[in-house]
């Protein structure tokens, strides 16, 4: 069985997510990964785009949702990409989004705080 997935990886977005109102007001940058599994047997012999699920066009999913709606859980931000790709992509059977979040309001040295969701169809 031939499977195919996509990954757009360290996608950056300035925001204003979060649940304390200083990161409402000051937003701060996010990363987010997408990992996309599609139809089983797909093949790409034509090479052409029409086979396959455009990474553009989810880039472009992605950033409408990031920037255009405020969370406060990364969580939910997560899901609604989630939800929003296996929408719009009907080659798409299961995708994996990760949030992270670099300055957390935590008291501690670290790279970032994630959280990441796994949607099938």
């Amino acid at each position: 069985m031939n499977k195919t997935k996509i990954e757009l990886k360290g996608l950056a977005f300035f925001a204003r997510h979060g649940v304390l109102k200083e990161e409402a007001q000051l937003g701060q940058r996010f990363k987010v990964d997408v990992l996309l599994s599609l139809l089983d047997g797909l093949e790409f012999e034509e090479d052409t785009p029409e086979h396959t699920v455009n990474y553009v066009e989810v880039y472009a999913a992605v950033k409408e949702v990031f920037e255009g709606f405020r969370f406060n859980l990364i969580e939910r931000a997560a899901e609604v990409i989630a939800a929003e790709i296996l929408e719009r992509f009907d080659k798409a059977v299961e995708v994996t989004v990760k949030v992270e979040k670099p300055a957390v309001p935590v008291d501690c040295i670290c790279d970032y705080f994630a959280a990441e969701v796994t949607r099938c169809r």
